[in-house]
């Protein structure tokens, strides 16, 4: 059973600033279950989004997910997968999807026709080779079945001329280079070798 989109405390401040009728005709005509044409078009072509997790104790983390053109990309008409790569090792976006599979992901198009992107669902993460081999140096692919996919107002998004992909970036045939960060005398003994 799906669950309603607003909360009660969201109706109740609605009905505090008397946009009760605004917000139920957001959710009655932007509100979907599955990705339209245009909705998959931004995810496919996005260089990177935000996800929001929680565990079990509540926890939040939010985190920036970035790569090549791909490494997101909707699979079916209600989920997405993304490419986990090679991070710092913390795992605090995997560690909470494992623990409590609720995620919130923010797709943001900063130039053309400025979009908002909203998607909240349930997240699991594959190893499975018939999965991770259409994601090249993933670790896994986080696939994300979505139950809410929503445009938001870009009225407040700054124009952002974009420069170029990071080097760090994985592509098939290239191998990025190490970050810094991983020789600092402090935390390379640490480091996982590749």
């Amino acid at each position: 059973m799906m669950r309603n989109f607003y909360s009660e405390n969201q109706l109740r401040i609605q009905k505090l600033n008397g946009s009760e009728r605004i917000a139920k005709q957001l959710e009655d005509t932007r509100l979907m279950i599955e990705f339209n044409d245009d909705v998959a078009q931004i995810v496919n072509s996005s260089l990177f989004f935000f996800i929001a997790t929680s565990s079990g104790d509540r926890n939040l983390e939010c985190s920036y997910k970035g790569g090549n053109e791909g490494f997101v990309r909707v699979m079916s008409d209600n989920e997405l997968a993304f490419a986990n790569y090679d991070g710092n090792g913390m795992y605090k976006t995997l560690g909470n999807i494992d623990e409590n599979p609720e995620v919130a992901l923010l797709f943001i198009q900063f130039n053309g026709d400025k979009r908002r992107i909203r998607i909240n669902g349930r997240a699991r993460i594959s190893t499975d080779k018939e999965i991770t081999q259409h994601f090249p140096k993933a670790e896994s692919v986080i696939i994300v079945e979505a139950e809410f996919i929503f445009p938001n107002c870009p009225r407040h998004i700054h124009t952002m001329r974009f420069e170029e992909n990071s080097i760090y970036s994985p592509t098939e045939g290239y191998t990025p280079p190490e970050p810094y960060w991983k020789s600092k005398p402090d935390l390379a003994p640490y480091v996982k070798k590749r």
